[in-house]
């Protein structure tokens, strides 16, 4: 059996609560992923969305990991980036070339979209994640804040 790579669409409910049922294992936060999944038509509307970009990975019929991204339009020119919000795969599949294989197809959805970068940010101390990142790309050390709303 060898891997396959999809996008979703918008009848894809499914497969997108599978890749979240991943997320929340890989990342050790399950409550997240699995504590308050939204509505089939909540999902539905948000894999109908131009600029969401989801992409599983399947082993037969089963999701084995996948990812999450964000078309962002730019001001400053007439272009696009992509940024890669979430990417897992399941414990068993890692170190196989599954997520390299997921960000490859991600590559050609860009390069379709006229994108003319993706990117990704690791946490510190993510070790595997950073080196799979410097693998396919160039590293910039940024800082990251989060504005609260309260």
């Amino acid at each position: 059996m060898e891997y396959t790579f999809a996008t979703l669409t918008s009848s894809d409910v499914a497969a997108l609560k599978d890749l979240l049922r991943v997320f929340g294992e890989a990342f050790e936060d399950v409550e997240t992923y699995q504590g308050a999944v939204p509505p089939d038509a909540y999902l539905q509307s948000l894999l109908a969305t131009p600029s969401v970009i989801v992409v599983v990975v399947r082993y037969g019929d089963q999701v084995i990991g996948g990812l999450a991204a964000y078309e962002l339009l730019k001001f400053e020119r007439e272009r696009r980036e992509i940024y890669i919000y979430d990417l897992a795969v399941a414990q068993e599949h890692r170190r196989r070339g599954v997520a390299t294989g997921a960000i490859n197809e991600l590559k050609r959805i860009a390069r379709q979209r006229g994108a003319y970068v993706i990117f990704v940010q690791a946490d510190q101390g993510d070790d595997p994640a950073i080196k799979l990142y410097e693998g396919l790309g160039t590293r910039e050390d940024v800082h990251h804040f989060d504005l609260r709303l309260d």
